[in-house]
């Protein structure tokens, strides 16, 4: 028997639509999101005009123009769409040159009969819609970029010199060496029609032509109108081998709350990790974060170490919402608490 929500939980908001949730660098999406929703947009149109903001900022280097690019400094983007009145997704991976890249997922969806689109035939297909090439690679991201190329192995010709300061600020931060960076948003409409989308440039100075699980419906994504949404932002390997985004939809259906749903995939994942990803607890070393909405209004989401935020727009603003981790956070190098 399902269970009914009532008060939420801490971490847990409920509004009657329309609303909206985003990864913790969602804010400015989601208010843009929301201005057009209240215009009466279309979910996935709202989500995408939002998400467009930051594909746009060459100053986040998850996403867009300036992301971080691969190891051979091609910066290769990922993301798809989903829209719950019709099911219908669209995706695109490993496109280079355009940087909208949920902009093509969602022609995908809308303009042809397929689900998912790759490298060369994404980039033509996004060509003949009247998207222009650029280089994506910003100047600060090339430095970042070479600056890992030049320190990260001793046994090679690559030399470095001191690293420059936007260098240092992201290599010297172990969170930012790496970016699994990504933004995911869904929409719920005061209709009760949802819809998402994820975008990304995936894990910085990956092997070319990777595809992590942005661009997956079913891994960094899953919209049902019946029942809810859910995305991720974090370690795509882990939702491309548990369809973990499909899966909190499941167990949503199945009665859970969004909150109980992600951390319930969260602990299916940390099961199943393989032994070289974990640390020496035995627990999953990487970072992974689900959100969820569910189509009565209820919001949630989970992390997989210590607290985390994910953005929450209830109609009246947007603010950062705490989201709880399944392992606690690890001690601080000072050995102070936060």
């Amino acid at each position: 028997m399902s269970q009914v929500a009532h008060s939420p939980k801490p971490g847990q908001r409920r509004a009657a639509g329309p609303i909206l949730i985003a990864s913790a660098n969602g804010i400015k999406t989601c208010n843009r999101a929301m201005q057009l929703l209240k215009e009466g947009a279309d979910p996935v149109d709202a989500v995408v005009a939002g998400v467009n903001l930051v594909e746009d900022d060459p100053n986040d280097h998850s996403v867009g123009l300036g992301g971080l690019p691969n190891e051979d400094g091609v910066v290769e983007l990922d993301s798809c769409v989903m829209h719950g009145p019709t099911h219908q997704a669209g995706g695109v991976a490993a496109l280079r040159n355009v940087r909208n890249a949920s902009s093509v997922a969602k022609l995908v969806m809308r303009r042809t009969d397929h689900v998912l689109l790759v490298g060369e035939g994404a980039l033509r297909f996004a060509k003949a819609h009247g998207f222009k090439e650029q280089e994506l690679l910003t100047d600060g991201a090339r430095r970042i970029w070479l600056k890992w190329k030049e320190s990260h192995s001793d046994n090679d010709d690559w030399l470095h010199p001191e690293a420059d300061e936007e260098a240092r600020r992201y290599l010297h931060l172990p969170e930012l060496e790496f970016t699994y960076g990504t933004i995911n948003c869904c929409a719920l409409t005061a209709d009760g029609d949802l819809g998402g989308v994820t975008t990304t440039s995936g894990l910085s100075y990956k092997i070319p032509g990777r595809v992590g699980d942005s661009p997956i419906i079913g891994a960094g994504l899953y919209v049902d109108n019946e029942v809810g949404a859910a995305g991720s932002t974090g370690r795509g390997e882990e939702n491309l081998q548990n369809c973990s985004s499909f899966m909190v939809v499941e167990f949503m259906r199945n009665g859970m709350t969004p909150e109980q749903a992600c951390l319930a995939i969260l602990k299916r994942v940390a099961h199943k990790c393989e032994k070289r990803l974990r640390n020496d607890k035995g627990e999953p070393a990487f970072g992974l974060t689900f959100y969820a909405v569910r189509k009565d209004g209820l919001v949630g989401g989970a992390t997989m170490r210590g607290e985390g935020k994910m953005a929450y727009h209830d109609g009246t603003e947007c603010r950062h919402i705490t989201i709880p981790g399944l392992y606690p956070a690890p001690p601080r190098r000072d050995g102070k608490d936060d």
